[in-house]
């Protein structure tokens, strides 16, 4: 049983995607009397941009088991830290252009779908990332509890 779960939406993403998917269809059904190859080409880049909204539309982020997981949109993209690995963690604001998706920064990987505030963890290792979140007081508290629960 997950002690926290919590999946933050990328509204701006999900309406972002599926204007450039809208496009793309209205384009190619322009383009079907006249130019063929252009109907498929923009047919075909409709499908890769909704496979794109498919994979990164949402962020869920757990901690169970043992584990601090990320899981972007439908799951094939995710990530996982043991919890015993973890040394810190903060609230911290990420800068605006440091944008969204999976993205390196200053500070380690970021894994963001919306918005600016995040969680930064520290591992043993030395190694950062950033998770993030539109409830990063709970998802902190949640993964220093679990950490310190699986360290007694």
């Amino acid at each position: 049983m997950a002690s926290y779960q919590h999946t933050q939406p990328g509204t701006l993403m999900r309406v972002s995607f599926a204007i450039a998917v809208l496009g793309f269809l209205v384009g190619a059904a322009l383009a079907a009397g006249s130019d063929p190859k252009m109907m498929a080409v923009l047919a075909v880049l409709a499908l890769v941009m909704f496979l794109v909204m498919l994979l990164f539309h949402s962020l869920t982020v757990e901690v169970a088991r043992g584990y601090l997981v990320i899981r972007f949109g439908v799951g094939l993209v995710r990530k996982r830290w043991p919890l015993k690995e973890i040394e810190s963690v903060e609230i911290v604001r990420n800068r605006w252009w440091y944008g969204w998706g999976i993205r390196l920064t200053p500070h380690g990987w970021l894994f963001n779908v919306s918005g600016s505030d995040a969680v930064q963890v520290r591992l043993e290792s030395g190694k950062q990332v950033r998770i993030g979140t539109d409830e990063p007081e709970k998802l902190q508290r949640a993964i220093m509890d679990a950490v310190a629960r699986y360290r007694r």
